[in-house]
Parts: C-alpha cells; sequence; structure tokens
C-alpha cells in the first residue's frame, strides 16, 4: 500500500497547485522506518483507486491530499470529513487535532461547517526552475551511505532536539522516494555547514525541500542561502519544474533565505484545529 500511495503522490503534483502533500513528506518520514511509515499512513480509495493519502505527521496532526480531479467531490469529501471527525474510525485520535488540506478541497469547507477552526499559519515558497541556478558559493557534496554521519551530524546541529542518526539516514534512503532524491551537505572548505534533502516527483514536476538546515556554529553567514541555491540546482538536474518548500509563517527567518535563493512565497496558508 505504500508504494501504491508514493505512486498516487506523484501523479498529482502538478504546477497549478505545487503546495501539497508530497512522496518526499512521506520519504523524509521513512526515516523512522517503513513499519512506522505505514502505521502513520492513512489512504481512501474508490474502485480500486487510490483517491486520497493523509500522513500523520503528528500524533495531532494529519496532513491530508486529495485527488485533483476529486477534490471538490462530495461524496469523497463527506466520507474523509466524517472519518477525520470520529476518534473511532482511527485516522485521527480524540482530543485537539491538526489538519492540513489542498486549498479549495471541498472536505475543508465541511470542516470549517462542522466547528473546525482555523490553526497554525504556513508560508509556501516557490521558485521556477526553467532556467540554470547560480553557483552556491558552497562545496557541495552528495550524501552516500559511507558519508551518512556527516549528514546526520549536520542535522542534529541544525535542530534542536533532532535524534537524527546514521541508520534514520539509511532507513530514510532505502524509501521508494528516495529512488528521485538527493541529500546534501554544503562545505565551507572542509567544514559541513549545512544540509539538504530534496525530494523529486518526476520529470516536469514540482520537487521538495525537507528539511533545509544550518549548523548552529555557521549562521548568519548566507550559508542557508547558498544551501537552497544548491537544492534548486540538484531539483532541476533531476528534471523537477520548479522546487517549493512550505515553512511555519512564524519562521521569519526561514522565509528571508528562502526569498534571498529566489523563491517567491506563495498565499500564506492555516491548518484546520479541532478543539479539545
Amino acid at each position: 500500500m505504500l508504494d501504491e500511495a508514493v505512486r498516487a503522490l506523484r501523479a498529482w503534483q502538478h504546477d497549478a497547485a505545487p503546495v501539497q502533500l508530497h512522496p518526499g513528506d512521506l520519504g523524509w518520514f521513512w526515516r523512522f522506518g517503513a513499519d512506522a511509515t505505514a502505521a502513520a499512513v492513512r489512504t481512501w480509495s474508490r474502485d480500486g483507486r487510490i483517491v486520497a493519502v493523509g500522513l500523520l505527521d503528528e500524533p495531532g496532526l494529519l496532513r491530508l491530499t486529495v485527488a485533483p480531479d476529486l477534490r471538490r467531490d462530495e461524496e469523497l469529501a463527506r466520507r474523509l470529513a466524517d472519518d477525520l471527525t470520529r476518534p473511532e474510525r482511527g485516522v485521527l485520535p480524540a482530543g485537539e487535532v491538526f489538519v492540513e488540506t489542498p486549498p479549495g478541497a471541498l472536505v475543508r469547507d465541511l470542516l470549517r461547517g462542522d466547528g473546525w477552526h482555523d490553526g497554525d499559519a504556513w508560508t509556501p515558497l516557490v521558485r521556477e526552475l526553467a532556467e540554470p541556478v547560480g553557483d552556491p558559493g558552497l562545496r557541495i557534496e552528495v550524501t552516500g551511505p559511507e558519508r551518512a554521519h556527516v549528514r546526520a551530524a549536520v542535522q542534529r546541529a541544525a535542530f534542536d532536539g533532532s535524534a537524527f542518526t546514521t541508520e534514520h539516514w539509511r532507513d530514510m534512503a532505502s524509501a521508494p522516494s528516495y529512488a528521485d532524491a538527493r541529500c546534501l551537505v554544503g562545505h565551507d572548505q572542509d567544514t559541513p555547514v549545512a544540509a539538504v534533502t530534496v525530494w523529486s516527483a518526476g520529470p516536469g514536476r514540482p520537487g521538495l525541500l525537507e528539511p533545509m538546515g544550518v549548523h548552529r556554529d555557521h549562521r548568519g553567514r548566507g550559508q542557508g542561502r547558498a544551501i537552497t541555491l544548491a537544492a534548486a540546482a540538484a531539483l532541476r538536474e533531476l528534471g523537477s519544474s520548479c522546487a517549493f518548500v512550505c515553512t511555519p509563517s512564524t519562521n521569519t527567518a526561514a522565509v528571508a533565505t528562502y526569498r534571498s535563493a529566489g523563491f517567491r512565497p506563495l498565499p500564506e496558508r492555516l491548518d484546520l484545529r479541532r478543539a479539545a
């Protein structure tokens, strides 16, 4: 079922609506292993076809997307809303929960009419890749198994509380999504200072940056912009039509970094929240 979910997500990526659940989101979650990923993924099917996919990214946060041709389908929207609202269905737990949905999806309208309210604000950003990307100004290394420990160390140094390990990297690299992904580490001379993982959904489709981070000892020197440029260049080499990323709107430093690397912000998006 995971392979089928990844294939569906690949097919649903398109430039008109690049910011939605991406096969790379499943790939990044795969660092916890295939069993944990399977337990976190929810799928809905009709006539043997997957028509919606959700990822329980956190215990109370479901990131949901719907087949583009069915986003206003009333039957599907009502089934999704019912499943999301009733904890006994096993999609979301009881208590306070959040749901991310694509703009324009009918299920969002139904949930708002059922007492859900606006939650956290997110800023999506996108950079088109028709033209070559400039030199990032760092030496870029593509991570393989023999250098996974370097990638893991930069991840831990970039994100407070991160427990990312070499074993996590190996699990992530075993994901079907990783066949079209790259882990990049930026070096200032011989010192690793920043890292990013990029995920392609195939030629002509939007690619995702998830995650990107700068070593805490090397911030304020333009390394975030540099590794973001390297990420865009890597996605262009993989055939992606554009590169996109989504970050909390409160993270103004991250938004500024992406904008400095040629990404343009799209309209802000809000999760939906159900109070406890």
